[in-house]
């Protein structure tokens, strides 16, 4: 006999400079869980806080789903913005009625900045050694 899955679990990954961020929903009262503590012990900033929960403040659905992230590489604040994709990402297979909200926002898009690499030659990405006319 197969077991019925009563939970559905909804599913999105989100990229921002290095970092890489699972995300899995499920129907629940709101609680956000990244790499197995709550969101306030995982990140330092409000502001921060407040990035992660943008799509489910924008779509109205804050204490309805309950969200887990797995979240590694990178700092705080690639992080928080690999979130905000994932959770973005994740709401679209719950309904696909957030689409032209979550877009108009700009949480589909992948932020595609990165850090610039060092060129040979140069002491960094663009700054050169200092001159000296003698």
């Amino acid at each position: 006999m197969a077991k019925k899955k009563t939970n559905i679990t909804y599913l999105g990954t989100g990229r921002r400079k290095s970092s890489v961020a699972r995300v899995y929903m499920t129907q629940g009262t709101g609680v956000i869980t990244v790499n197995n503590k709550t969101l306030e012990d995982y990140l330092p900033q409000e502001v921060l806080r407040m990035v992660v929960k943008s799509p489910l403040v924008l779509t109205n659905t804050q204490d309805t789903l309950d969200v887990y992230i797995n979240v590694y590489g990178g700092g705080f604040t690639g992080q928080a913005g690999a979130m905000r994709h994932g959770i973005a990402r994740a709401l679209l297979e719950v309904s696909e009625e957030y689409r032209p909200t979550l877009k108009a926002a700009g949480f589909l898009t992948r932020d595609a900045r990165a850090k610039e690499r060092k060129k040979y030659g140069l002491k960094g990405a663009r700054r050169a050694p200092q001159f000296s006319k003698r």
